[in-house]
C-alpha cells in the first residue's frame, strides 16, 4: 500500500516481557535482517503511562484513550496526525477490517 501514501512506522518497546532488551540499532538490525523490514524504525520507547512515558505514545494516548496492552498494537493515524483507529496485537496486518480502514483513511 506503500504506493496509496500509506506507511508504517515501528517504535520498538521493552515494557512488554522483556521482549526488546537491545539497542534500537540491534532491534532494527534483527527486524530487517530476520523479518526482511523495510519501513523506518524509531528509536526504543516507553509506551506505558508516567514520567518517562515517550512524547509519542502521550499523544496517542490522549487521542485514542487506549495504550498498548503488547508489542505489535497498532494506531491508524491519518495525515494531520489523528488518530482514527487503535488495533490491539492479535490484530495482523492482513486483517479484513483492518485492510478497508486503512483503504477508507487514504481516500
Amino acid at each position: 500500500m506503500k504506493d496509496k501514501g500509506f506507511v508504517i512506522f515501528g517504535f520498538p518497546s521493552n515494557d512488554f516481557g522483556n521482549q526488546e532488551p537491545g539497542s534500537s540499532t540491534e532491534i532494527r538490525d534483527f527486524c530487517t535482517s530476520k523479518y526482511k523490514v523495510t519501513f523506518p524504525m524509531f528509536e526504543k520507547v516507553v509506551t506505558k503511562g508516567g514520567k518517562e512515558q515517550s512524547p509519542i505514545y502521550a499523544n496517542l494516548f490522549k487521542q485514542s484513550k487506549e495504550l498498548p496492552e503488547w508489542n505489535f498494537s497498532k494506531y491508524l493515524v491519518d495525515k494531520s496526525g489523528k488518530v482514527l483507529k487503535h488495533y490491539k496485537a492479535n490484530v495482523k496486518p492482513d486483517d479484513a477490517n483492518l485492510r478497508k480502514d486503512i483503504d477508507a483513511a487514504l481516500k
